[in-house]
């Protein structure tokens, strides 16, 4: 027996050596698939199957295509050599070169950027006379790569499709394409397409590469698209030697264009194919896999498997119960520094985030507890553009003297302010010798603007002046929405037709008020998070923050997912657009979450945290109760945490019984709360209760009737000033 083979445990053999005919494998996480994958390259070449030529193998990343063949060379040598690896768009940008003359273009075309599309898109709204804030140009690269992705030419596009940039949606797109023509251009879109329609419409090409390709593979084919989907089956349908890799249960990028049902119906398309399940994981301790495979079991859109192990039981699953996201942070610090001290190293841990929103409490407590860490796949919570926005208008409120912040944010959100009105008021700004906001307010105060922009320029510098008051009357928490408020940058974000980029930069943008209530003012905030931005670690080991749809693929000794409740794991989002099918991603998603990890995961859920602006009661995620709960270790739950067990009473909307259940608000948990009027009677010292702060006492008092001014000391929040009369206090 080939050395290759006898590494491999039966059911890898059975795939490996298993060659004539239509082939899907089921690899479940930790299954070892690339080993088998690479094997079974290795078996049709040194058995004279094919050459190497004629092999097509395609992945979905440059990096998974190059260990893939560096395997492969490690196996068979040079006579590797000629195989054709690599991703989608890299072997669809292959097949188109060598016939692009076929589509109207030459051999040496250019593949165009995203910048690139953006800056063709906005000439062609501009030239329809499209608004451009209402219809902004990423919106149209976004939606013609969807069409792409879903292979539609401009007259394959659906009728509710084509209604999107005022009807002219189509008409768009086609001019786009023909503006790329004309420029011997290709988008990633187009290296795909373009393909697929030349193959459609060129038989004897087509039957070319059927018969050059004997054998197909493609691997994580739960994640193709519809135009993927497409290419592969137009490729195979000669000798119907193809094998796709995958797991249904790891599908997570709907969101995307990924199509689950492409893995699902594999047998319907290729009748009589064999289906093998690589079920023996080599990753994760038996309770790791038995949580995760009790919770996907709940799915029903799915093949059935089970991941077993050789290896022992291992730890339970840790879940932490704890009061708030604070509290959450500071839990997974001190678990991380336990097993530090235990001889772990901080490159074997990772926090696994379902949204990005979430990294900003976990940055802050990792900080102060001088843990190293790197965000995978994504900014730092302080680098993100909003973000980097708000604060922005906060250094401007703070200093008029920052010319860096003014001219970050005078056209953001769009004012018409263009460049011309910017270098006049840099001229201002010269002959007086003065930055540019104050150069700009004495121009709007004096008079002295001449250029079209000058009604907007000097409304930007009213609306800047009115914040600039508000700074001592108002906390900096509410500051921050008064601005995001007053200058249209909310009203930006709620009207991006990017919808799901929108509803991401809004969450942040609320965390980063959530953030600001626990400072006294700007200039405390605005110094910290220059702290928290300068903080570069000098270990070479540092534990992984990211999101779970940026750790598929990854492995981790330990694994912590914080905010495992409802609303936020499953997400509420994906439940209220998704129902069934949301549910059901946002299960395989905690179930990819679970797989990362190799020895211990710890989940852990608040029993409040701040959402949507408020402070609002969670409960834990009905994931955990579909986890066996033998598999399952409970921590003591700290003071005031709800927990949720099935049967317990919860009331589901009607309207969608995915929506989360309706728990008892805060302030309901609250025994003997007597409410007070304006101007009622808070005396030093007597305890109160606010909606989005929670409990505190009153500390100091200052003025009278509807300007009474309370300092109170919040458990949680930290001192607060708020005008008595506007506070919604209650006593307890």
């Amino acid at each position: 027996m080939q050395d290759y083979l006898q590494v491999l445990n039966p059911p890898q053999r059975e795939a490996v050596c298993c060659t004539e005919g239509p082939l899907l494998i089921l690899a479940g996480a930790g299954t070892g698939k690339t080993r088998a994958l690479t094997a079974r390259i290795a078996h049709i070449l040194t058995q004279g199957l094919a050459r190497p030529h004629e092999i097509m193998a395609v992945t979905f990343t440059n990096k998974a295509a190059k260990e893939m063949h560096e395997r492969i060379e490690g196996l068979v040598g040079a006579s590797a050599f000629g195989l054709w690896m690599g991703t989608f768009h890299a072997l669809g940008a292959r097949l188109l070169r060598e016939n692009a003359e076929l589509v109207g273009l030459d051999r040496r075309f250019t593949i165009i950027d995203t910048d690139d599309q953006q800056r063709v898109c906005k000439e062609l709204i501009v030239a329809a006379n499209l608004d451009e804030k209402r219809w902004p140009a990423r919106l149209l690269v976004h939606t013609i790569s969807r069409w792409k992705d879903n292979a539609w030419l401009p007259e394959d596009v659906p009728h509710d499709e084509a209604q999107s940039f005022n009807g002219k949606a189509v008409d768009l797109y086609r001019k786009y394409q023909k503006r790329l023509q004309e420029n011997n251009a290709c988008d990633f879109g187009d290296l795909l397409l373009k393909t697929f329609v030349m193959l459609k419409k060129n038989e004897d090409i087509l039957t070319h590469y059927q018969s050059l390709f004997k054998y197909v593979l493609v691997d994580e084919y739960q994640d193709t698209n519809a135009v993927q989907y497409l290419l592969i089956r137009l490729l195979v349908m000669k000798h119907k030697n193809v094998c796709v890799v995958g797991d249904d249960d790891q599908s997570i990028y709907a969101w995307r264009g990924a199509e689950v049902g492409n893995i699902l119906k594999f047998e319907r398309d290729f009748p009589g194919a064999k289906v093998i399940k690589l079920e023996q994981n080599y990753r994760s301790t038996g309770h790791i896999l038995k949580a995760a495979g009790g919770l996907i079991a709940h799915n029903d859109n799915r093949h059935d498997k089970t991941l077993w192990t050789e290896e022992e039981s291992g730890e339970k699953i840790e879940v932490h119960p704890v009061a708030g996201d604070k509290d959450e942070s500071r839990m997974i610090a001190d678990r991380i520094e336990q097993e530090v001290s235990s001889g772990l190293t901080y490159d074997h841990m990772a926090v696994l985030l379902r949204t990005a929103a979430q990294t900003r409490s976990i940055e802050e407590r990792f900080i102060k507890s001088g843990i190293p860490y790197t965000i995978v796949g994504g900014l730092r919570f302080y680098e993100r553009k909003e973000i980097r926005d708000a604060l922005a208008y906060l250094r401007l409120l703070s200093s008029e003297k920052d010319s860096l912040a003014f001219e970050r944010i005078i056209n953001v959100p769009r004012r018409g302010v263009g460049d011309s009105a910017l270098q006049e008021v840099k001229r201002f700004a010269l002959d007086a010798n003065v930055p540019m906001y104050v150069a700009l307010k004495d121009a709007a105060t004096n008079g002295l603007l001449t250029s079209r922009a000058k009604g907007k320029l000097a409304e930007f510098v009213n609306t800047i002046e009115l914040l600039r008051t508000r700074m001592e009357e108002t906390t900096p928490d509410r500051l921050v929405e008064e601005i995001l408020e007053q200058t249209g940058y909310f009203t930006m974000l709620k009207e991006d037709k990017n919808k799901e980029d929108a509803k991401g930069r809004l969450d942040n943008l609320k965390e980063l008020i959530r953030a600001m209530q626990e400072y006294e003012d700007v200039p405390t905030f605005l110094e910290h998070v220059s702290l928290v931005m300068d903080n570069e670690q000098a270990s070479q080991t540092s534990v992984k923050v990211t999101t779970v749809h940026s750790a598929k693929g990854l492995e981790f000794d330990t694994v912590f997912v914080p905010g495992f409740e409802e609303g936020l794991f499953p997400h509420q989002r994906s439940l209220d657009e998704e129902g069934e099918k949301g549910l059901e991603e946002e299960r395989r998603l905690a179930y990819v979450a679970i797989t990362r990890a190799k020895r211990l995961v710890v989940l852990s859920y608040c029993s409040s945290r701040f959402m949507y602006g408020q402070f609002q009661g969670c409960v834990a995620s009905r994931f955990l109760m579909e986890i066996p709960q033998e598999s399952l270790d409970i921590m003591p739950a700290m003071q005031n945490v709800q927990t949720w067990r099935a049967g317990s009473g919860s009331r589901y909307n009607q309207k969608n019984k995915y929506r989360t259940p309706l728990f008892k608000q805060k302030k309901d948990a609250v025994p003997d709360v007597t409410p007070v009027s304006a101007g009622g009677p808070y005396e030093i010292g007597v305890r109160v209760f606010h909606q989005k702060f929670g409990y505190g006492r009153v500390k100091r008092q200052s003025g009278k009737g509807d300007n009474q001014r309370l300092t109170i000391a919040f458990d949680k929040a930290g001192e607060k000033q708020l005008v008595a009369s506007m506070a919604k206090l209650e006593i307890v």
